[in-house]
């Protein structure tokens, strides 16, 4: 035998085991990087869903004790509406996967969402570059539900409990959905360079345009603008509205920090830990910014607008919580607090009921978060935003404002006033929240 031939043949045996370990490594990095960018939207979804129980809580204190049970039935109704909504339609609506029936403004792809099959390996996901399907859907939903939670505040003490709900199921299975493809699809927002991180815009402006358009058709509670003044309703119980905002505020991590979508590298996580940071932070300046104000203003630091202030400061830093410093984040959550204080008795004037506050937290300080996004990402642009947030707007009101009217005029939406003065919980579902001090 040659021997000049045995120096290559065995090299190319020792290679053949390099090869295969090298092919190995890369199959188990792609899988663990699959498996954790699923951990985080698993993670990142239970605590948007704790979220629920946030929204139940601060309204459950918001409101008056005749109508606490009212909001407890709707929280619950509507989370699993939604869940069902966006399962049978919505999820779909919104992830078109680049199949449109018009191109980039209604998905081509309609009917249930489809899980994976039982027990597959990488080859077998959907997307072996992303994450589980049920892992994406399950944190989507999240979303979708929460924006109906925003509704719920803002028209509390005198809707009726069956039109408010199948107001949800349209909400969640088409208008949300429909609106979110247009950015988080890939739709035409997305294609113009529209930045919405985790959604200011697509969520909690969508929210807060709903509540705006059912309050105005609705009207306020019995009481409440009387002889050109406004006559304060205080809420049930602030100790519970304050757990509730504490809720809010730690969903909110999973709310923005799910939203990076990736887990898989350094670069990913540590971007997470930044988002996280950022998050605290805004909240920490919406809340600081209300309780200064207030006491400047009223001479008395308003618990109420404090609360909302920190939610005010969390929605204004959902559209973009990667890219500011701290220092920024804070100023950016500190306006949020800024506009609340304001726009809650500006929308009294206007003779706008809004029981939570709503609308400024959600509708208000939404757009203000989608537009200081210039600020602190060289990516966005202040003309697309502006234009992003006005096509939103107007659609999400437009088709929000027509179902509530369709829905006034078929089956009514709104309590009788005796129904409304005794409280919702007796005179719609017979039972109350806190019987004892009813029977004194």
């Amino acid at each position: 035998m040659n021997k000049k031939l045995l120096i290559p043949l065995t090299a190319g045996a020792a290679l053949l085991p390099s090869l295969a370990l090298a092919q190995d490594a890369a199959a188990v990095t792609a899988e663990m990087v699959w498996i954790m960018n699923t951990l985080l939207f698993l993670i990142g979804g239970f605590l948007v869903f704790f979220m629920a129980a946030g929204f139940a809580m601060l309204e459950g204190g918001l409101v008056r004790s005749k109508n606490v049970t009212m909001q407890m039935t709707k929280n619950v109704a509507l989370f699993s509406l939604a869940t069902i909504a966006y399962w049978a339609f919505g999820y779909n609506l919104m992830y078109p996967l680049g199949t449109w029936s018009i191109e980039g403004v209604v998905s081509g792809v309609f009917g249930p969402g489809v899980l994976e099959a039982v027990g597959i390996d990488l080859a077998g996901a959907d997307d072996g570059e992303y994450a589980s399907t049920g892992s994406d859907f399950f944190f989507q939903l999240m979303f979708c539900a929460a924006t109906a939670s925003i509704v719920s505040g803002a028209l509390a003490e005198r809707i009726k409990l069956w039109p408010f709900l199948i107001f949800v199921i349209i909400l969640t299975g088409i208008i949300y959905p429909l609106q979110a493809s247009w950015k988080w699809g890939g739709g035409f927002l997305d294609e113009m360079g529209f930045l919405d991180f985790a959604g200011s815009t697509v969520v909690h402006s969508v929210g807060g345009w709903a509540a705006l358009a059912g309050a105005l058709i609705l009207g306020p509670r019995i009481g409440k603008y009387k002889d050109g003044k406004v006559n304060p309703m205080p809420g049930s119980n602030l100790a519970l509205a304050t757990l509730g905002m504490f809720i809010l505020w730690l969903g909110w991590f999973g709310f923005n920090g799910g939203s990076q979508l990736a887990m898989g590298s350094v670069g990913d996580i540590a971007d997470v830990s930044r988002i996280f940071a950022n998050t605290n932070a805004a909240a920490a300046g919406g809340a600081v910014a209300a309780l200064v104000l207030t006491q400047v203003l009223f001479k008395k630091a308003d618990l109420t607008m404090i609360l909302n202030g920190a939610l005010a400061g969390l929605v204004s830093i959902t559209a973009e919580p990667l890219t500011p410093t701290l220092g920024a984040a804070t100023l950016i959550g500190a306006v949020g607090g800024v506009i609340v204080v304001f726009a809650v008795p500006f929308l009294d004037k206007l003779k706008i009921d809004d029981v939570v506050g709503a609308i400024p937290v959600h509708l208000f300080a939404g757009i203000w978060g989608t537009i200081a996004v210039v600020f602190t990402n060289g990516d966005a642009s202040l003309g697309t935003q502006l234009y992003s947030i006005l096509v939103v707007g107007i659609f999400t009101f437009v088709v929000s404002g027509v179902v509530w009217l369709i829905l006034k005029a078929v089956v009514g939406i709104r309590v009788s006033e005796e129904a409304e003065i005794n409280g919702l919980d007796t005179t719609e579902l017979g039972m109350e929240a806190y019987p004892e001090f009813s029977r004194g």
